[in-house]
């Protein structure tokens, strides 16, 4: 078990409680558990899908945990986007949009605000209606790079990536009628996935961190439309950074909490913050399958959708329509260019995401082609006959030299 740090027990422990601070510690001891969800738009979610023994997570419609984790860089459908490799608590998303009329509304105008690297932005994606136009934000620009690579392999039109502070978007006036904001924090939820959290965990950070996110709050909240939704998430436990910001929210904007059903036996727990009773949901270690996660709902009053609809928002998802001089699109062209198509074998495939020279059939098109490995598109290459010039992305390329000879598969899916 990794040495937590002492500051951290002693609260960690008054908040939860002996009984569950002692599950929680005795989650260590366990392995974590490995979830992937699939893309809807490339891969069906039958049971016949899955080429591994899973489990379905039950607060996501696309979501299954796998009994062992593989090596993902090995599976040339991980890099076409048929499945995100996601922690099972951030999956519970998909639960509140499926139970909100507005996730169903058109012509929605969405904004996750601290995007990267993705998982809850390409959730939003597939679950948002096909009309619906998605802002995914990043302000650092190594993660924002990271983030539009996700989107781009996610497939889905009006998706918008960006690499914008939260100030740029309130300066542009643009507006929203759905907000996630999953704000930077101190990372405790994280403290069993990654070690370098617990290294970097101090209750001075944490302090920094429940001021830097009701900065990023209070950018947001302007861009929101009247009767849109705000879901507010952390990965960490402690309530200076959830509750008390919640709380914070209430008194300071117009805002309520709104309530989300969920099952007794998904041992999600509420508020642990005394006097506050609103409904919050956080996941635990040890309680609940899966790594920290804290998430509340709410919703700025002063309209009621559909009618907060009937005004299209500023958001139009044209360029031509952000009005902050220092605004930054990195993209929003996500689907694959009409090429022909060129199947690859498993060999042929991880030599193409090594960004390697391709030798294809003699009968394969020439020009620009698309390369496909089990009916998915990988990327384009040029035939110019005696060889085929590979245009994946530098950025992208798998660097490892071992390459297994024999493909596990992970999705059982037809060519």
């Amino acid at each position: 078990m990794a040495e937590l740090p002492i500051a951290f027990m002693e609260t960690t422990r008054r908040l939860m409680g002996e009984q569950r601070f002692e599950q929680y510690l005795h989650s260590f001891e366990e392995e974590a558990p490995v979830s992937i969800r699939l893309n809807p738009k490339k891969t069906a979610t039958g049971e016949g899908q899955l080429a591994v023994s899973h489990q379905p997570v039950p607060w996501c419609r696309h979501g299954f945990y796998l009994e062992s984790r593989p090596n993902f860089t090995f599976d040339p459908l991980f890099h076409a986007g048929c499945y995100y490799v996601q922690e099972a608590s951030s999956m519970f998303l998909d639960e509140v949009l499926r139970q909100q009329p507005i996730a169903n509304s058109r012509q929605l105008t969405v904004l996750d605000l601290c995007a990267a690297p993705g998982g809850k932005s390409t959730l939003l994606r597939s679950a948002l209606p096909e009309d619906a136009v998605l802002y995914s934000n990043e302000p650092i620009h190594n993660r924002a790079n990271i983030l539009s690579e996700n989107v781009q392999k996610w497939g889905y039109a009006r998706h918008i990536v960006t690499n914008n502070y939260p100030r740029d978007y309130r300066k542009s006036k643009m507006k929203f009628d759905l907000i996630l904001c999953d704000v930077p924090c101190s990372g405790e939820g994280m403290f069993r996935k990654d070690e370098a959290t617990i290294r970097e965990w101090s209750p001075q950070n944490v302090e920094k961190c429940w001021q830097l996110q009701r900065e990023i709050v209070s950018d947001a909240w302007e861009c929101l439309n009247a009767g849109g939704l705000f879901i507010y998430s952390t990965c960490t436990f402690n309530t200076k950074e959830n509750e008390e910001n919640i709380r914070w929210i209430l008194d300071t904007y117009d805002a309520e909490v709104i309530q989300i059903d969920v099952r007794p036996e998904w041992n999600i727990t509420g508020s642990l913050l005394p006097d506050f009773h609103e409904p919050v949901y956080r996941f635990i270690p040890g309680i609940t399958r899966g790594e920290g996660l804290f998430m509340c709902v709410l919703r700025k009053k002063g309209a009621d959708f559909p009618s907060a609809l009937e005004k299209k928002s500023e958001c139009s998802g044209k360029k031509s329509r952000v009005q902050s001089k220092n605004f930054c699109i990195m993209n929003a062209e996500n689907e694959p260019t009409d090429y022909p198509q060129v199947a690859l074998s498993y060999t042929q495939a991880m030599a193409y995401l090594r960004r390697e020279a391709l030798a294809l059939s003699p009968d394969a098109p020439r020009g620009m082609v698309n390369v496909t490995f089990m009916g998915q598109v990988l990327g384009p290459a040029k035939n110019i006959g005696t060889r085929a010039n590979n245009l994946y992305p530098k950025e992208w390329k798998i660097k490892t030299t071992h390459i297994p000879t024999e493909y596990a598969p992970i999705l059982s899916l037809k060519d």
